[in-house]
Order: structure tokens, then sequence, then C-alpha cells
């Protein structure tokens, strides 16, 4: 990739912006980085395939129903995607409390609060209403929930994602796979170490947005340590919490191989579709640059530990 920072696969794109994930795919292929699909995306395996001729990577969940998972594998194969990242972290829906609070649901649930929210909104409002109906373009063939119905997000989670996965399991999506893998949602060594002993080529450090356990650590808190059990053996990447370019040159300067997340690109995403993806893309790239000279840094190896200093505990 041309820089070390990604967009992570997150769902439902077509939420903030009609075009949805065609915007973000052709924006992150301009960029030269990875591209993300969900599982719980809004436009297709093979129309993502189509639109992004760069890297693409599929966020796996594993559902109880194993024909959809395999499904979704044997697609991702022909529409020539690169890597497979399964998140293990969300085997059932945290307390999401303004989810649970607002009635989100997938389509949008019409209450006092959506309504009003429509109303201040009217260009979103037009869009949705004049382009094509909202679905899970990836699962609909497979399953009514979550995409004919009015179904919440955590009940979706909750109803169809499989709480018994395991490592078998994992190592399972990685042989049948057979290339590039990364699991994501490890927050320790002993994941990770595990990790390498079923085949994966790569861990994603990462709390979910700090969505799914209350009290979770910051994934650049577990950074360091995992890089030093593993990070000379597969990639470490770090998602979330990325705010600004000299966040990604500190998790680069700990050991990661490049950083990663969701907010820092939806929010310009819901802004200004493509165009806003751009931006937001744009300005990191030129942040973590500008920051680089600032530090006498040509390259990104010359980034380590010795520009770092820590708080004494």
């Amino acid at each position: 990739i041309d820089f070390p920072l990604f967009p992570s696969a997150t769902a439902m794109h077509r939420l903030y912006h009609h075009e949805g994930e065609r915007a973000s795919a052709r924006a992150v292929e301009k960029m030269g980085t990875i591209f993300g699909t969900s599982t719980m995306g809004t436009v297709s395996i093979e129309e993502i395939g189509k639109i992004n001729k760069g890297p693409k990577s599929f966020q796996l969940y594993i559902h109880k129903d194993r024909g959809l998972t395999d499904n979704l594998l044997e697609r991702c194969k022909k529409a020539n995607f690169t890597s497979l990242c399964l998140t293990v972290d969300t085997v059932v829906a945290g307390n999401r409390e303004r989810d649970r609070r607002t009635g989100f649901t997938t389509p949008p649930k019409l209450t006092l609060g959506s309504l009003l929210s429509f109303a201040l909104h009217p260009v979103w409002t037009i869009n949705h209403l004049t382009h094509e109906k909202f679905k899970l373009a990836n699962i609909i063939h497979m399953t009514e929930k979550g995409s004919s119905i009015e179904k919440s997000v955590i009940d979706y989670i909750n109803e169809q994602f499989d709480p018994a996965m395991n490592w078998k399991d994992a190592e399972y999506c990685v042989k049948k796979w057979n290339g590039p893998f990364a699991l994501k949602g490890v927050m320790s060594v002993e994941d990770a170490k595990k990790a390498i002993d079923i085949g994966c080529t790569a861990v994603i450090i990462s709390n979910h947005g700090g969505r799914q356990l209350d009290g979770s650590r910051a994934p650049f808190d577990q950074l360091a340590e995992i890089v030093d059990a593993v990070g000379d053996k597969m990639d470490v990447i770090c998602e979330g919490g990325i705010q600004r370019g000299t966040h990604v040159l500190k998790a680069l300067s700990i050991g990661a191989k490049a950083c990663s997340g969701g907010r820092l690109y939806l929010y310009a995403l819901a802004g200004a579709g493509q165009a806003g993806v751009e931006r937001a893309l744009n300005q990191y790239r030129a942040e973590i640059e500008r920051d680089m000279k600032l530090m006498g840094c040509k390259k990104i190896s010359d980034l380590n530990r010795k520009n770092l200093r820590f708080r004494k505990k």
C-alpha cells in the first residue's frame, strides 16, 4: 500500500450516503491503500470487485448458518479480494445504549425522533427515498433478517452470529481462504500467538470502536506487548482511536505495520460522499508526511521507539 493507513471495513455505508460503499471504494483506490468491506455491507462483494481494482479485504462474521460463511468466502475469491479479516469480538452485540434508544434498524424505523432527523436533513432523506432500496447486499439472498424487515442491528447480531465460534472455526476459515488472513479484535499476547498457530498472517488490535466491552483498554495500550511477542512473525495493525497523523506515527514507532479506523472516514462519507472520504484520507496523508519531515524521518523504517517518551506509571 502507498501509505500506512487504511479505512476499517464497516457496515452499512448507505446509511451514511446514498452511494455507500461505492463512494468509499473509489476514494480508497485513488489513495492506493486497502479497501475493506463488511459482511453487513450495502453494496455487494461482486460490485465492489468491479469498482475497486486495488487491494481489497473482506470482513467476515461467522453466522450460525455455516453455508452462508462458505458462500461469502467463495464469492470473495471470485471477486479478486486480496485478503480476509475475521472479526472475533462480536459473537454477541455489546450493550449499545444509543442504538437501543434510537431504535436503530435496517431500514431506518419511522419514529418521532427519526422523522424529525429526516426533516432536518432533507438532502439525505431525498437521496435515501429516490435511490435503490436499502439492503444488506451480501447476505440478503441467504437470509431476509435485517434486510426486508425492520430489525435492529443488535437483534440481528444476537440472532444470526454464532456465539459458540471458536479457534477451530477461525482455523477452518484460514485454511479455506488460503491467503493473507487477519484476525480482528485481538487484544492479548496469548490470542496473537494462537493466531500464528492457526495460520493467520496478521492481527488487528481492536476494541471495535469501544462499542463492545465496556471498560476495554484502548488498542494502543496493547500494541507494544503484542508487537514484542509476534511482530517479527506477522503484521500487527492498530485499529481505532486514530484521529491525527501523529497517532499513526506513534503506532508505527511502537512497531505497528499500519493503522486503520472507521470513524475517521465515515463522518466524511456522510458529509460529502466520495469527495469527503478523499479529503479525509488526504488530510491524514499530508499530516503523516509533514510530521515525518518535522521529525527528520525520511522513510517509515526511521520510525522507532526512540521517538517516544512514556509517562512513568
